[in-house]
């Protein structure tokens, strides 16, 4: 069967690499991929907005399947649109990714139907949320409420920097208008950590756990970014934690969105917190794999992912084999400098050639004049290193890692280490 996978990050890289594996798998196309993935499939030069010429190059080569990797096209409703051309595609329609695509309705979803959360408000109007926000203690989260790159999000240690980030979404709308309305949320406290989980209506089949490490610089300093590295498993946090996020958060999301007519199929990606006392809440609901929470999580796929999407488009998620390795998982994170600033692109990444203990996946590389790779994004690649344990996973991404360099190249040296504490 022919693939066609829309997006060209580090999160369609892992994919891609997933699905070659499969002995299903027929050639794979990728728009618009980038240079890691041309490796593996066949780029071609579409957008991901592009629904309408996505769908006519899918029907011309004969496409079976279509995958979507990106939160902006499924909360645009490219899922939709390629399925009225009589496309088979995994991911989610746009109502049902809503729960990604809107804070507010995610956040309302889970007050109906009394899932964990932190405690909230939602504002269109900044005067009101101004004077809401003074009202409250410190530390407080602040969020636009719609799609922003992972970085609509801002955890304020005082009333000045929620005033400033208040300010920033509503009255300079540095998010545009995904920061028409903003979410002022409960600060809560613990352990982060992701789940996600293949989705078919009611039916939820969790993959293995993951934590991510959101923040640019070492110690969970510095803005939020898109992720600067993830680990999986999280030996520090018990299995009967993640069963109970699965059973009072996860399952009972997907039936809500069922009763609310807004069935979702695809990957549903739960952001939770584990507070001291060990109950899980509800930090966010992502309508898609995790980027980098995939380059982690499909490495230890022991099962065929081709088929795992295939029963999920087919209503038989329930039959589905999946099965899951031992083995740990370590992505370092490579950035441009400035990033999640501004930054250069076109610069010269060397140490890429050569043979190595861990996977590359490439985020934001370009091939350049010569042929050369270069860097075209923030996050520019993401090392994955396998083994038993998290430490021995976490010593091969970093020396694979150290030996990748261009200019201004900047990752966090702290990824993973809360599992060793």
């Amino acid at each position: 069967m022919d693939i066609l996978v829309v997006g060209g990050g580090g999160r369609e890289h892992a994919i891609v690499w997933s699905l070659s594996r499969s002995p299903k798998a027929g050639k794979i196309y990728c728009a618009p991929g980038n240079a890691g993935i041309a490796q593996l499939a066949e780029c071609v030069p579409i957008g991901v907005f592009e629904f309408d010429k996505l769908a006519a190059f899918a029907k011309e080569r004969e496409v079976g399947l279509v995958v979507i990797g990106p939160d902006d096209p499924l909360a645009a409703g490219i899922v939709d649109v390629l399925e009225a051309e009589g496309l088979r595609v995994f991911g989610p329609r746009r109502n049902a990714a809503e729960i990604e695509g809107s804070k507010t309705f995610m956040k309302d979803l889970l007050h109906k139907y009394g899932i964990p959360t932190a405690a909230y408000e939602k504002f269109s109007d900044y005067e009101t949320a101004l004077a809401y926000l003074r009202a409250q203690s410190v530390p407080i989260v602040i969020k636009a409420d719609g799609l922003a790159a992972g970085k609509g999000v801002t955890v304020a240690y005082s009333l000045e920097e929620a005033e400033q980030a208040l300010h920033d979404i509503m009255v300079d709308k540095i998010f545009g208008e995904a920061g028409a309305q903003v979410v002022i949320e409960e600060f809560l406290a613990g352990q982060e950590m992701s789940i996600l989980a293949f989705v078919d209506g009611e039916t939820v089949r969790p993959m293995a756990a993951a934590q991510d490490h959101k923040p640019v610089f070492d110690g969970d300093k510095g803005p939020n970014t898109g992720g600067m590295g993830t680990y999986s498993p999280l030996p520090h946090i018990a299995d009967s934690i993640i069963r109970e996020a699965v059973e009072t958060i996860i399952e009972p999301t997907a039936k809500a969105m069922v009763a609310e007519g807004r069935p979702f199929r695809g990957v549903l990606f739960a952001g939770l917190m584990i507070s001291p006392d060990g109950k899980p809440k509800t930090i966010e609901f992502n309508a898609r794999f995790g980027d980098p929470e995939t380059q982690v999580v499909l490495p230890r796929l022991k099962s065929d992912l081709l088929e795992i999407f295939l029963a999920v488009t087919e209503g038989r998620l329930d039959q589905a084999d999946i099965e899951w390795s031992d083995e740990a998982a370590v992505c370092v994170v490579l950035a441009s400098g400035g990033y999640p600033g501004t930054y250069p692109k076109g610069v010269p990444i060397s140490g890429l050639e050569e043979g190595g203990e861990a996977l590359v996946f490439h985020a934001g590389t370009a091939r350049g004049a010569d042929g050369s790779y270069v860097t075209s994004g923030g996050r520019v690649l993401g090392v994955v290193g396998i083994g038993e344990t998290i430490a021995e996973a976490r010593l091969a991404a970093y020396r694979q890692a150290d030996g990748i360099t261009f200019a201004g190249k900047q990752n966090r040296s702290d990824i993973a280490m809360k599992a060793l504490i």
